[in-house]
């Protein structure tokens, strides 16, 4: 057992540097001269030689980006057409029909389109005009 190794070429360890001139990769790590060069992540961005409409295409970030997912939307002519009347429309019941997508951070009820059922919707943040059609239809809103 104690002369087990592991076959010639299966392990590759990174290059040690700066760690002092007896090493030979000392005082500048490998890295040239001083300035931006020199730092970690310093000029180092894409470069396409005669390839600069590529990085003019490739969209990017501006602004805030939230890591959270975002509330899903729905309309209320999409719960007329997969409801029927006195049913209860919650988060769960919207995942199990497929109008939302499982990763959803919440659902927010829109006023697009025209509610004909009685339904009872909890658990969703429903806009005004929204609230307005589904009490006209006979549903009620619970928190």
């Amino acid at each position: 057992m104690h002369n087990l190794r592991p076959a010639k070429g299966a392990k590759n360890y990174p290059k040690r540097v700066g760690r002092g001139n007896a090493s030979g990769k000392g005082t500048t790590a490998g890295r040239g001269g001083k300035g931006q060069t020199a730092r970690t992540g310093g000029r180092n961005k894409l470069k396409l030689l005669g390839m600069r409409h590529l990085i003019l295409a490739t969209p990017k970030l501006r602004g805030f980006q939230s890591q959270y997912a975002k509330s899903a939307v729905i309309d209320l002519d999409r719960l007329n057409e997969n409801f029927s009347g006195g049913q209860s429309v919650n988060p769960r019941s919207l995942r199990e029909k497929g109008l939302i997508p499982a990763t959803a951070r919440g659902v927010k009820i829109l006023a697009n389109g025209k509610l004909q059922k009685r339904l009872t919707v909890s658990g969703c943040r429903v806009s005004a005009v929204a609230k307005e059609k589904i009490l006209a239809a006979g549903g009620e809103i619970k928190a």
